[in-house]
């Protein structure tokens, strides 16, 4: 007889604030538990680190997003899970493989390694800006614009558009009472991106968007599949990372013991960054997949064609895999954080990801030492979606 699968209740506002007591109940119910949508779709949930990290390897778990959405709309009418936009993250091989390579040569570790002096010159110049104020908004003047001008200016893209970067990508990976909202900021942001293709491709330059219209015209890219990338590296070229430095800097100002190892370790800090990650993962969910065949976890049945969700942030905080999972250890030995994915949809930007929290974090707080948090913690609003781990705002004082 088959095991049942346990059973999760869909996420209310506490769980935005903090999803880890519910994860570890989904763990504890366990290898799989099904969470019900606000609309009734049922999805079955992996937490474990070990069912995470196989899950991610598995190509029996699929994400076309073609496919994915055939399956929404087979159990409850008018679910829609956004993948309108075809990428990477929701493409398959033989695609994924080559939309993949074609991108793959501007984020290796050789190619990031020389963004250092970019990172460090758009960094400096934010911590310009806000020098002499008492307080800020790190999200907003800090966090956010770091990562939008750096993807700007690997894209070739106007820096002074930031803000409508954001409210599209706010609009498309957070809910929103208006279902409307998500298809206006999509259709707002393909249409800009095909503007912008328009125009790269009248003054070509050095950047990755004149390297994907040449991909075009060799017959390696649509005009589709590349509105598709670029979306993909505006949205994913900067969520990650301002979820990192709001989420790493609250960590530290809830931690006033690791703030002073840091501060008095501070060659430690790229691999402190491997905790934070583990710590808050950004992505807290990964991508949405299905299983194209039936797939058995520790005795519990997936049937071929449900949807999965695999939990990137439970997995990162299972006690099976991390000593005291909730507790922030800055000098653990042993990252082997899920934070990036794993297997052939791994971050495609994981290096930069971490080179721009290094960099950053490391320069506010060389230039700010005695940063405080000016707002009740309790009070912090946290993006509303259970797919990313970050916050709208963190008011700080600066210090000295």
């Amino acid at each position: 007889m088959d095991t049942v699968a346990g059973t999760a209740t869909q996420p209310e506002v506490p769980y935005i604030a903090d999803p880890y007591p519910t994860l570890a109940r989904i763990r504890s119910n366990g290898p799989v538990s099904i969470l019900h949508s606000d609309e009734g779709l049922p999805m079955w949930v992996i937490a474990r680190y070990r069912d995470v990290r196989a899950a991610l390897a598995d190509p029996r778990f699929g994400q076309d997003a073609r496919r994915a959405q055939a399956l929404a709309d087979d159990r409850v009418a008018g679910v829609t899970l956004g993948g309108d936009v075809v990428h990477m993250l929701n493409s398959d091989p033989p695609d994924h493989t080559r939309l993949r390579r074609l991108i793959h040569a501007a984020f290796t570790a050789r190619r990031v390694a020389a963004m250092r002096p970019m990172v460090d010159r758009i960094t400096t110049s934010l911590l310009d800006d806000i020098a002499g104020r008492r307080t800020v908004d790190l999200v907003k003047d800090f966090a956010f614009p770091l990562p939008m001008l750096i993807i700007c200016e690997l894209l070739g893209f106007p820096a002074e558009d930031r803000a409508a970067y954001r409210a599209w990508s706010t609009a498309i990976l957070t809910h929103s009472d208006d279902p409307a909202d998500f298809a206006t900021a999509l259709g707002e942001m393909t249409d800009y991106i095909g503007g912008q293709l328009r125009h790269r491709r009248a003054h070509p330059g050095d950047d990755i968007l004149t390297g994907l219209l040449a991909a075009r015209d060799a017959g390696e890219l649509t005009d589709d599949e590349i509105v598709g990338m670029v979306f993909l590296l505006l949205i994913g070229g900067h969520e990650t990372t301002v979820n990192l430095l709001g989420t790493a800097t609250l960590a530290l100002l809830r931690h006033p013991d690791q703030l002073r190892w840091l501060l008095a370790n501070r060659p430690a800090l790229p691999a402190a960054i491997d905790e934070f990650l583990r710590y808050e993962s950004p992505v807290s969910m990964a991508t949405l997949r299905f299983t194209t065949e039936q797939v058995d976890i520790d005795g519990v049945r997936i049937p071929a064609g449900e949807l999965v969700l695999v939990s990137l942030g439970g997995a990162n905080r299972d006690p099976d895999r991390f000593p005291e999972p909730d507790r922030l250890i800055l000098d653990r030995s042993d990252p082997g954080h899920l934070a990036f994915g794993h297997g052939l949809h791994r971050c495609l930007g994981a290096f930069l990801g971490k080179l721009e929290g290094e960099l950053a974090l490391g320069a506010l707080l060389d230039r700010h030492p005695g940063l405080t948090l000016a707002a009740d913690e309790h009070e912090l609003p946290w993006r509303n979606t259970i797919m990313l781990r970050g916050l709208e705002s963190l008011p700080v004082a600066l210090g000295d």
